[in-house]
């Protein structure tokens, strides 16, 4: 499967838009393997309840909410981090089985896997004998 994705950085088909302030492309890598794709992308700061990954018309979408929680009581003295959210979307080919997409979340890193669809997958062909 050559790598039909097609990276963007935003998209209309998102059912809950980025709010306006800062929003930042995450950093990932994507790996091809003989299953399909692997996505991974750096997602600091995003708890899981505020990570959201939807595929609509093979239009893959992932928003991460950042909360920054600042002490009460606390004034800000310097700052190099910029709070906003994150939001990546992709455009599969026809090649990924979309319904069969998994999401894990670890430390941080969202992983997703996209398998390839069945007719995308290479087979062996069995060759029979036939009487002459």
């Amino acid at each position: 499967m050559n790598a039909t994705v097609t990276t963007t950085g935003s998209s209309a088909r998102h059912e809950t838009p980025p709010p306006p302030g800062n929003v930042y492309v995450p950093p990932l890598d994507i790996h091809e393997t003989p299953e399909g794709l692997v996505i991974e992308a750096d997602l600091p700061g995003v708890p899981q309840d505020q990570l959201e990954v939807r595929v609509e018309d093979n239009v893959l979408n992932i928003y991460g909410k950042v909360k920054w929680n600042v002490p009460e009581g606390a004034r800000l003295v310097y700052e190099e981090v910029r709070p906003g959210d994150y939001f990546r979307s992709f455009i599969l080919g026809d090649e990924v089985d979309t319904e069969r997409i998994v999401a894990d979340f670890t430390a941080g890193v969202l992983r997703l896997t996209l398998p390839k669809a069945a007719k995308a997958r290479p087979r062996k062909i069995e060759v029979r004998a036939t009487g002459v």
